[in-house]
């Protein structure tokens, strides 16, 4: 997979995009990923890549040239996914990454200020995307969660499938409890089943756990499943819990 980011701030990103498991599967060819400079790509003298909204709203717009010319430059007779991240997209989703992780290009516009033209949205942009019902300075930081969360899932990336198959989200569930050494810690002890070494009651215990997790934490999720009848007595069990 290619990724190419465009944006005011391409060594905010640079680093994050050099570290830890998203460093590592980019050192590893799993994927290649470009930040590129928006202001390289304007004609003004003093690289302004902004200007003042038409309206008597406060604070600066940035302009359509200098973003449509970075994306012909970086994607010249192709046509990759343009990602804008913005708070007014669809909220970004596990589905979501899992859709985009096979896809072959993404080009993602991080806006600043205001926000970006909305004549580059209609141009050249594919679908927006938040991370949140807030919003923030620009589009670096949201840039970041997507491409962690798309690139973790592309093969390579993680020793496993089920390194991720199994956490929070991908299959509707949150993740169930997590513990490691020593076994007691502050009298407390991790779960017997755990250290039993039996794999198909430890595999019931996890979907057990994910189900009451879930239920506890984010029980609008459940509104999306199809629960089998042994589910339902499972969180019917531990309501009063």
């Amino acid at each position: 997979m290619r990724i190419d980011i465009a944006t005011l701030f391409p060594d905010m990103l640079e680093n994050y995009l050099s570290q830890s498991v998203v460093g590592r599967a980019r050192d590893k060819g799993v994927f290649s990923v470009k930040c590129h400079n928006i202001r390289d790509y304007t004609l003004d003298k003093h690289r302004r890549v902004d200007d003042t909204p038409y309206s008597e709203r406060q604070g600066m717009l940035m302009q359509c040239e200098p973003v449509y010319n970075c994306y012909k430059a970086v994607a010249g007779d192709k046509r990759p996914h343009v990602i804008y991240m913005s708070p007014q997209g669809k909220i970004l989703t596990q589905q979501r990454a899992k859709e985009l992780a096979q896809m072959d290009e993404l080009f993602i516009l991080c806006g600043h200020y205001e926000g970006v033209d909305q004549r580059i949205i209609d141009e050249i942009v594919d679908e927006e995307i938040s991370i949140g019902d807030y919003v923030l300075t620009g589009g670096e930081l949201p840039a970041l969660v997507l491409v962690d969360s798309v690139v973790r899932m592309l093969e390579g990336t993680l020793s496993k499938a089920d390194c991720y198959e199994d956490e929070s989200h991908y299959n509707g569930l949150l993740e169930y409890p997590q513990y490691t050494r020593p076994e007691i810690w502050h009298d407390k002890q991790v779960p017997e089943v755990l250290l039993s070494g039996h794999h198909a009651n430890i595999l019931k215990w996890r979907h057990e756990q994910a189900l009451l997790t879930t239920f506890k934490k984010r029980p609008d999720m459940l509104d999306k499943l199809e629960l089998s009848d042994a589910d339902l007595a499972i969180i019917h069990k531990n309501k009063g819990d």
